[in-house]
Parts: structure tokens; C-alpha cells; sequence
């Protein structure tokens, strides 16, 4: 007899244990059934169609686009026929423009002098209001020759037509520095403040309407290491 020793002889699997060794498989088999329901479910529900809400615009044949809106246009028109046959056409909509203050009473005696100081970025405007024909003489210029854009004429005639004095007063003023469109600012804020000197019951409206309102706004200053205010060199890593 050898002396080696004798292995020990495998035993096979009992039943039981073979069932366990197969229900994980069928575990594993078993979990993608959910899976399958949420797919049939999404292929029952329809896709949602991006823009399917949306109403199309469409023109109908033989007319243009332009000629759709042109329709549209007409119906905030009112026609209107005069006594002579002639058609007139009048658009319904209604421009509100504020009206000149009722309540202004200043006095305009031939001797009423009122005199303000208005201002504007580095323009300085010393101005005298007194009775007369709605005349500016601006540095011994009139209007047209010192400011020739028109909206600087309108901004500076803003102040007495809100009152209802423009063609009662005269304007004499004296500017100097800063540029146009600051001398036109100047000029009509010290048109303001005269307004209020000469009656001061139209210091609410005037303000209201921004007229009295010194406009601080000036460019700021250039700092040290930059190239402007604000602007910075390119930055070089080497």
C-alpha cells in the first residue's frame, strides 16, 4: 500500500442547492419587464409636435403681405366726406400732448425783469426774461444762428411753451463753455428757473416735466495707467 493520502470524493449537489444556484438566473432574466411596460407605454402616448398650437398666418392668393398690413391699417381710419364731396381721411388714434399750464399768471409789466443762472456739463447760461414778442437773442445772435438744429431750437423753446408765454416774453441770455448741446440744455434750464422766479405756483408742473432738473452727467475723467476712463491696455502675459 502507498503511503499518499486520498482525496476526499466530491459530493454532487443536493437538489435544493441546485435550485439556488438557479433562481439568481432567473432573477436576472426576470427584471427587465418594467422596462418593456414604460416602452409601451411611450409608444402609446403620441409625440407632442413642436408648434402644433401655433395658428398659421396665411395671405390669401392674389394679395401680398403688404398689402394685408395696408388692411389693417384702414381699419383704425375714418373716412369722412366734406360738404364740398372730397373724401377725408382722419386716423382715429388720439395723440395726447400735455397741455400748456392754465394757472400761470406772471406779471409782465414793462419794467419786469426775472433773471436765473442755468447749467449744463461745463455750460453756463445767465438768463433774463422780460415782456415782449417770444424773441431769443442768444450772445447777441438769435436762435436760428446759434443753435441751427431744430431739435435744440424745440428743446429750448420747451420751457415758455409749457407755460403759454412764448410769444409774451422775450430771452436774453449770455452762455459760455461747454459745447452746443450743452449750451442748448443750459440755456433751457435757465429759462426754467427764471419761470419759477417769475411765478412760483409753476414750480410743481415745471419739475413734473423735468425742467428744473439740473443734469449732473459728465464724462468722467481719464485715471492714470489706463487709456481712458475705464479702458484698460491689452494684457501681455510676456
Amino acid at each position: 500500500m502507498s503511503d499518499e493520502p486520498t482525496q476526499p470524493e466530491e459530493q454532487e449537489p443536493t437538489a435544493p442547492e441546485v435550485e439556488a444556484e438557479v433562481a439568481p438566473v432567473v432573477e436576472e432574466t426576470a427584471a427587465p419587464a418594467p422596462k418593456a411596460k414604460k416602452k409601451a407605454k411611450e409608444k402609446a402616448e403620441p409625440e407632442a409636435i413642436p408648434g402644433a398650437d401655433l395658428v398659421p398666418d396665411l395671405v390669401p392668393e392674389g394679395q401680398t403681405a403688404i398689402a394685408a398690413e395696408e388692411a389693417v391699417e384702414t381699419e383704425y381710419e375714418v373716412e369722412t366726406v366734406s360738404e364740398d364731396g372730397e373724401t377725408i381721411v382722419a386716423v382715429s388714434e388720439e395723440v395726447v400732448e400735455e397741455q400748456p399750464i392754465a394757472n400761470a399768471a406772471i406779471d409782465l409789466a414793462k419794467d419786469a425783469r426775472y433773471g436765473a443762472t442755468g447749467k449744463r456739463k461745463r455750460a453756463i447760461a445767465r438768463v433774463t426774461l422780460k415782456p415782449g414778442k417770444g424773441v431769443y437773442l442768444i450772445n447777441g445772435r438769435e436762435l436760428n444762428e446759434m443753435f441751427p438744429r431744430l431739435t435744440l431750437q424745440r428743446n429750448i423753446r420747451q420751457p415758455l411753451e409749457a407755460v403759454g408765454y412764448e410769444a409774451k416774453m422775450d430771452v436774453v441770455a449770455l452762455i459760455h463753455g461747454g459745447g452746443v448741446s450743452a449750451q442748448a440744455d443750459a440755456l433751457r434750464h435757465g429759462i426754467s428757473r427764471a419761470l419759477e422766479k417769475a411765478d412760483p405756483n409753476l414750480r410743481g408742473e415745471l419739475k413734473r416735466r423735468g425742467f428744473l432738473t439740473r443734469d449732473s452727467r459728465v464724462v468722467e475723467r481719464k485715471k492714470a495707467g489706463l487709456k481712458k476712463a475705464r479702458k484698460r491696455p491689452q494684457f501681455s502675459k510676456r
